[in-house]
């Protein structure tokens, strides 16, 4: 069997994710990959007449539950076509199953995953990543158009951007738990944006990608952070060959959901790395604990995660081997670019080029 990954583009309105999908099939299909587009099933619907804005609410529970199961079906026939490839392959899903409870309510949301067999868990196993792209009415207002789509409800006005921005949220939100969810930010220009997109899935596939832009700074928060997902995170490193490195995470998300990933990082030049990331287990999470590396300590730190204005944002609040140490991450940033940072930090210092105040050397220190 070859080797298959499924990829979801999902994103608020006007994202790019046409554009996106068209970038990723010519660029990976150079490497030698077959790639599959799912298509967007909810538009399918919508194009044929269905409406989630109708008032009948039968008719929109079972649309949505059509979708679902369309969704399901569709991604199970073109896995099966995966299968009997003879190069590897790239499953891109215009939109995951868990974009449909975005829209519902969650009750109902349970109640159509039941009948489908299946649950929010299950679902979000069903993919290797995630990528969100944020809505261009979230900080890139002037290119937001309902040109492009003619099913977008969400139109190119005040009222409209608002309900985009909202929506975006909402998707993000649905995806959050996801051990590979990467947001791709409205950059200063689309290209820098289509870009990322290639360089995260460069990164599940295994190809080299070049070095991430970001950007990193040291914080005081100094104000309420709106409409961000909180998680808990322990972070081990684990013993390995000189100049790689090898992390273990475990991160705990609210409602008791807990996602283990091993990830392996190593610079294959100065402007290079290869950078890999699995799904482990509990059990194999436990075992793996026994190659911890001896000279560094488990990294214990609450994440904030939020988007403003556009750009996506972490902050790790320090537990252990410090509790004195806030650090905020920008991604997706050149050190070059302009940066609107959050009135609601204050920013004591700018570690993007500090190695002190990288993860791996984080855990060498002591309190």
């Amino acid at each position: 069997m070859p080797e298959i990954k499924k990829i979801v583009l999902t994103g608020g309105p006007c994202a790019g994710k046409t554009t996106a999908l068209v970038k990723i099939t010519n660029y990976f299909s150079g490497f030698g990959y077959k790639v599959f587009n799912v298509p967007e099933v909810p538009t399918i619907y919508s194009t044929a007449g269905w409406n989630y804005l109708t008032p009948n609410r039968a008719l929109y529970y079972q649309g949505e539950r059509a979708i679902l199961e369309t969704q399901l079906a569709l991604e199970d026939q073109f896995m099966r076509l995966a299968e009997v490839c003879t190069q590897p392959v790239l499953i891109v899903c215009d939109r995951g199953t868990m974009d449909i409870s975005a829209y519902i309510k969650p009750e109902e949301w349970q109640e159509i995953t039941s009948m489908c067999g299946t649950n929010s868990n299950e679902l979000l196993e069903r993919y290797d990543a995630v990528l969100h792209l944020v809505s261009a009415a979230d900080g890139a207002e002037q290119f937001y158009t309902t040109a492009t789509n003619a099913t977008r409800y969400e139109q190119a006005n005040e009222e409209g951007l608002r309900l985009a921005r909202e929506l975006d949220k909402k998707v993000i939100k649905a995806w959050t738990s996801h051990p590979h969810l990467r947001v791709i930010n409205n950059h200063n220009d689309f290209e820098s944006k289509l870009n990322r997109v290639l360089m995260e899935i460069s990164k599940v596939v295994g190809l080299p990608q070049p070095l991430r832009d970001e950007r990193i700074f040291r914080v005081e928060i100094i104000g309420e952070i709106p409409e961000c997902s909180e998680s808990e995170i322990t972070q081990t490193y684990l013993v390995t060959e000189p100049g790689s490195e090898v992390r273990l995470r475990r991160r705990a998300f609210s409602g008791g959901k807990v996602v283990n990933v091993h990830r392996s990082r190593k610079r294959i030049s100065d402007t290079e790395i290869i950078e890999t990331e699995r799904q482990v287990d509990n059990n194999l999470y436990e075992q793996m604990l026994q190659q911890a590396d001896p000279y560094r300590t488990t990294i214990k730190k609450k994440r904030q995660s939020f988007i403003w204005k556009g750009r996506f944002f972490q902050i790790d609040t320090f537990r252990a081997p410090v509790d004195d140490l806030v650090i905020m991450e920008a991604k997706g940033i050149g050190e070059q670019d302009d940066i609107d940072l959050p009135p609601f930090v204050r920013v004591l210092e700018d570690v993007t080029s500090n190695s002190k105040y990288q993860n791996y050397n984080i855990a060498l220190m002591r309190r």
